[in-house]
């Protein structure tokens, strides 16, 4: 149990933060998947438009600190071999 007031105030801020970043790597899963499930299909503008959405995603979920910057950057890399592949 945390003693001090700023670790009190490190504990609250661990727990929002962790809600958050589960959120957006939930999300990422998602989309990601999503992605996928297109690229199976087939279907050249669903890839095009999953990529897009996911890339965007990826980039904000950067900005923000949930995922760092080279794994954001592979992630963008296998998504562009996806699009320009078609």
């Amino acid at each position: 149990m945390a003693n001090t007031k700023s670790a009190i105030k490190a504990a609250r801020k661990t727990t929002r933060l962790t809600t958050r970043n589960k959120a957006v790597k939930t999300r990422l899963k998602t989309l990601r998947k999503k992605l996928l499930t297109a690229e199976k299909a087939g279907e050249a503008e669903a890839i095009k438009a999953a990529a897009s959405v996911y890339v965007s995603a990826m980039d904000k979920a950067t900005k923000s600190g949930v995922v760092h910057k080279n794994a954001a950057a592979r992630a963008k890399s296998h998504v562009a071999k996806f699009v320009f592949a078609k």
